[in-house]
């Protein structure tokens, strides 16, 4: 599976076969035409998500409850990679953040868990 990320808000890049919104939270601005595909249940806790709040001190700790998330929650990683079967797939998220963001440990968490 070919994965790429980009900032919701940012055009879409040539080659982009599926376009998925991995954020809980439809971002602001953004028609629905935009996206292909939204898999809020990908998407961190609302709990984990307000901790976390895009504090860089916290990107760590982040990182592992959100895989511990994911591990828990096989059933939104299977609709994913389904989805995604044979498709170049762009996880996109409304994050300023652009390395430190759940789209960057979603990513990770796709390409290990084969």
């Amino acid at each position: 599976m070919k994965v790429g990320l980009r900032r919701v808000y940012d055009p879409p890049g040539a080659g982009e076969d599926l376009r998925v919104l991995v954020d809980r939270v439809w971002p602001r601005g953004i028609a629905r035409d935009k996206v292909d595909l939204w898999l809020k249940e990908i998407a961190p806790s609302a709990d984990l998500r307000k901790w976390y709040g895009h504090v860089p001190e916290r990107w760590p700790v982040f990182r592992q409850k959100y895989r511990k998330e994911l591990a828990a929650n096989p059933e939104a990683v299977a609709e994913l990679r389904k989805a995604a079967r044979g498709r170049k797939i762009t996880l996109l998220y409304g994050a300023k953040d652009r390395e430190r963001n759940q789209a960057v440990v979603l990513a990770e968490y796709l390409g290990k868990k084969r």
